[in-house]
């Protein structure tokens, strides 16, 4: 029972994750009905950038709010710098401006930095944190960080003035520029937001996965199946997609291991956990192609 728990609490922590990047990811689909792969390597980037400043001294949460506000500031950037001129292009040109873009941070990363793996500080005290035998300190701190950040979202997009704008213009551009919206700049300030979402998913699995260069290759894949899962066209489904694909990869695994202890017979284990993610994506598509949260949407021709 206590390994059932462990790797429940564990899937949480992980599937925590999946949901901010995936959360990101949707918030850039939405407004843009393009998929960023460079959101990884955005995110990993600023992780760097929160790992430097702690190298030179500064505190572990003094680095985590500079590092997420860089994003802020990266993410507005590439979109009125790069992608404003861009709208009007074909899709194929997008995807390759993201993969460059996808590119270009990996490079420089490594090239500043290095490809060498490194260790990443973890800010939670096991003394104040973690239950014993079931969860660990960083992974219950990855998991009240998230969740967090998510709800502080959630308030923004719901109940501020420039939350309802910014939804109005990813929803309805052309209604909200009637009402006096500036959708241009709103969605300059949804790839902003994007960007500081995943750069605390990238800072909070820092310290499980290590820092490098890729360390956010294979997480991206998750968030992107955890956002298929959730339904692309709903940020509130891919929250919950990342939590459901991080704890069903983690049982199904369990399962496997439990599986081969009983029988002898190796079905599934840990190795397979991106087969089973992909699995799950595949499953849910298949039966429902909006994802399990995502809406239809049915144009009239």
């Amino acid at each position: 029972m206590e390994q059932f728990l462990q790797q429940l609490a564990s899937g949480l922590a992980n599937g925590a994750i999946y949901a901010a990047l995936a959360l990101a990811l949707v918030m850039i689909y939405v407004s843009t009905d393009h998929i960023n792969f460079a959101q990884g390597e955005m995110a990993m980037f600023s992780t760097y950038i929160s790992w430097q400043l702690m190298s030179w001294g500064a505190d572990f949460w003094v680095a985590f709010v500079a590092a997420v506000a860089f994003s802020f500031v990266m993410g507005v950037t590439i979109e009125r710098v790069i992608l404003r001129p861009l709208h009007s292009a074909p899709v194929l040109s997008i995807i390759v401006v993201f993969i460059g873009l996808l590119a270009i941070f990996n490079s420089v990363a490594g090239a500043i930095w290095s490809y060498l793996i490194k260790s990443f500080p973890s800010p939670f005290p096991k003394s104040d944190f973690g239950i014993a035998g079931v969860i660990g300190a960083h992974q219950l701190g990855v998991v009240l960080v998230t969740l967090v950040v998510l709800g502080l979202l959630f308030v923004f997009f719901r109940f501020t003035p420039l939350g309802l704008a910014m939804r109005a213009a990813a929803q309805n551009p052309q209604m909200a520029r009637l009402v006096g919206v500036r959708v241009d700049w709103m969605l300059a300030l949804g790839w902003g937001l994007a960007a500081s979402v995943g750069a605390v998913a990238g800072i909070m699995v820092a310290h499980i996965v290590y820092l490098d260069p890729n360390m956010m290759g294979g997480i991206l894949l998750y968030a992107f199946a955890s956002a298929l899962v959730g339904g692309i066209s709903s940020p509130g489904g891919a929250v919950a997609g990342g939590f459901i694909v991080g704890v069903l990869e983690n049982m199904v695994a369990y399962a496997g291991n439990q599986i081969e202890k009983a029988t002898g017979v190796y079905i599934i284990g840990n190795g397979e956990k991106l087969t089973v993610a992909l699995i799950i994506v595949i499953v849910v598509l298949t039966v429902k192609p909006a994802g399990l949260f995502g809406r239809v949407v049915v144009k009239r021709v």
